[in-house]
């Protein structure tokens, strides 16, 4: 359990924290969400002690360990599996099968468990510090953005993961959906403050809103109010027959401190600009192939990472490509857009067709030197000075910001400057590669709103399905070394093929093939043995399923009246402790009785979690081994 009180933190005059306190109970997974630089991640280095307080306090139970994702990788073992098992708690150190059962659902195979860490990509070196952290079992654990580096599949894995996790959990993450899967409460960084509730974003987001709106209209209700008592005391001042009714309003607004409005928080604000567009097909691709060439003296064929590749990409078309990490999906745009040479294949421009380009790898094609509004307005130079300064402002850089150079930006206001450059630039097709890296709940939600309202076609590669499911009407699918068009959205994507393990993808060479929900290839026909066994395997994950929901529905609604009554032992303590202050016995008593009575409903559930977490557990593991 972790208690912030009263807490203080400012940069300079960057107030971040102004008395904001938070509360987690036992078992409780914590949502952190906020605008980007408004303090969640400092807060986790406060937590971490990494960082000093300005005032207040934070406090642990004693030996209270807190597990973290580190920002800087070393690594000090040969292979992955050794490195992996560097994180196993004491007494568990031979207990290599939990560290390969994480490291397979973050994406490694049976082959990298003896590859040495350092010979994989960035993002997988994360991917084995995330590893470690999951296997150590801390009391709390604190994840950082731990989706910005998984892909679909794996994100899918961590979120069941996290769903079980037994102890207590704070993330960070723009990923809302992901989020309220993983979490039982959400706190918001808002205003200095950090408010709490049960429930999910939406609901916080919410009742914050709501909240807002009162004190909106109660702020001026009271300006209303404090006008009329004060044009009373002006009119009547000089007569003394109400001299005694003036004083008495004097005193009144003496008594009434003026509420001040509260100030606008800075969003982004995203509005492509539209190059009009007069034919319905902007480029269609035909027998597309592309491997990266061997070393000079080898004499195979490159290793394609996709082969024959027949997409149309139609003036309103919003097209997601999605697969595992590493599979070719930036490759695919960077293709697409000219700037790699496919090995073998055509792609066919309209001439009237204007690309926008946000890629990984453009954002380091900024040039340090410029200023943002530089950079933003050299991507159209038919706008003037004050155009260029709205759109820096968009993007949130008013004012000096505007001229800072790109040198001294953090990655994502790089990111911000790249969209303002796309922004500023008119285009009838985008190519938008993860472009949600960098940006808050909001600011995605806003990305998302303007990509419907765009009237172009756009090409987007993301992680996420809740933009997923909003935006996209045909598919890219790297999956089973191939790339997969699917003509439809990415609920009748699962419905019609899903997401397969990697064991039963296969080891094909890359290459395509073109789906549609209604034309989809029907099944070979089977022998009787295949018919019998495939009856057999569905009877049998139907009685698992039987035997197991029960269990595992129980389960959380153990969990969940846990946790209600454990507010109310809180609430019940702080009552307590009010009244003991104001020596009322009677409440007292009876708050003394609530406490117990609340307590023994907590054990007895425990109790009853053990068992039934024993039961699930063995049948799980049964089913497992049949």
């Amino acid at each position: 359990m972790i208690s912030i009180q009263n807490l203080h933190k400012n940069y300079g005059k960057q107030i971040l924290f102004d008395g904001a306190s938070l509360q987690m109970a036992p078992r409780e997974r914590l949502g952190l969400v906020g605008r980007n630089g408004h303090g969640k991640s400092t807060l986790f280095r406060i937590i971490l002690g990494e960082e000093e307080l300005d005032g207040g306090n934070v406090t642990f139970p004693r030996n209270y360990r807190i597990g973290h994702l580190a920002q800087h990788i070393k690594f000090s073992k040969p292979t992955v599996l050794e490195e992996g098992c560097l994180g196993l708690p004491e007494g568990e150190e031979w207990d290599h099968y939990k560290v390969e059962s994480i490291l397979f659902g973050l994406g490694f195979s049976k082959a990298d468990m003896d590859r040495p860490p350092e010979s994989f990509s960035g993002g997988y070196q994360v991917r084995l510090m995330l590893a470690k952290v999951l296997v150590s079992q801390p009391n709390l654990l604190l994840l950082d953005e731990p989706t910005n580096y998984l892909d679909i599949v794996s994100i899918r894995w961590v979120e069941q993961f996290l769903r079980q996790w037994p102890n207590e959990l704070m993330v960070i993450s723009h990923d809302r959906d992901f989020m309220d899967a993983v979490t039982t409460h959400t706190a918001a960084i808002h205003r200095e403050k950090i408010r709490r509730i049960e429930g999910n974003t939406a609901k916080l987001y919410s009742q914050i809103a709501q909240d807002e709106e009162i004190y909106e209209k109660t702020r001026q209700n009271e300006v209303k109010r404090r006008k009329q008592i004060q044009s009373f005391v002006d009119r009547f001042r000089a007569q003394a027959t109400k001299a005694s009714a003036v004083q008495s309003r004097v005193k009144m607004l003496d008594r009434m401190p003026a509420q001040e409005r509260l100030a606008k928080i800075e969003e982004l604000e995203f509005d492509f600009h539209y190059s009009p567009f007069p034919a319905k097909v902007v480029m269609d691709v035909q027998g597309l192939a592309f491997g990266y060439p061997r070393p000079a003296g080898v004499v195979r064929e490159p290793d394609l990472l996709f082969r024959d590749l027949n997409l149309t990409i139609n003036a309103q078309d919003r097209i997601a490509v999605i697969g595992k990490n590493g599979r070719g999906k930036s490759t695919l745009l960077n293709v697409l857009a000219g700037e790699a040479r496919p090995v073998v294949g055509t792609i066919r421009s309209h001439p009237d067709m204007k690309l926008g380009y946000f890629g990984q790898t453009n954002i380091d094609r900024l040039s340090p030197k410029l200023t943002v509004e530089d950079e933003i307005g050299s991507s159209n130079m038919q706008l003037n000075r004050t155009a260029v300064r709205t759109l820096c402002g968009v993007m949130m850089f008013s004012g000096d910001a505007a001229e800072k150079r790109i040198s001294v930006l953090s990655g994502g206001e790089r990111s911000r400057v790249l969209l303002g450059k796309i922004l500023a630039q008119p285009a009838n097709l985008l190519f938008l590669d993860e472009p949600t890296n960098h940006l808050d709940m909001a600011s995605i939600q806003a990305l998302v709103e303007a990509i419907q309202v765009f009237e172009g076609a756009v090409v987007l590669v993301t992680h996420s399905e809740m933009i997923l499911r909003e935006v996209a009407n045909k598919l890219v699918v790297f999956q089973g070394g191939k790339a997969e068009v699917f003509l439809g959205g990415y609920d009748e994507f699962l419905d019609r093929i899903g997401w397969r393990d990697e064991d039963e993808e296969g080891a094909s060479g890359g290459g395509t093939s073109q789906l549609t929900p209604a034309e989809a290839p029907p099944a070979p026909q089977e022998n009787t043995n295949k018919k019998e066994s495939r009856r057999e395997r569905a009877e049998l994950i139907a009685e698992k399923s039987k035997v197991l929901n029960p269990l595992k529905a129980e389960l959380d609604t153990l969990e969940e009246e846990i946790c209600r009554f454990e507010e109310d032992l809180k609430k019940a303590n702080d009552e307590l402790a009010s009244s003991s202050q104001q020596k009322d016995v009677g409440a007292f008593v009876a708050l003394s009785k609530r406490i117990k009575e609340a307590q023994k409903e907590i054990d007895r559930r425990f109790e009853r979690l053990e068992t039934v977490t024993k039961t699930y557990e063995d049948q799980k593991r049964k089913y497992e081994e049949i």
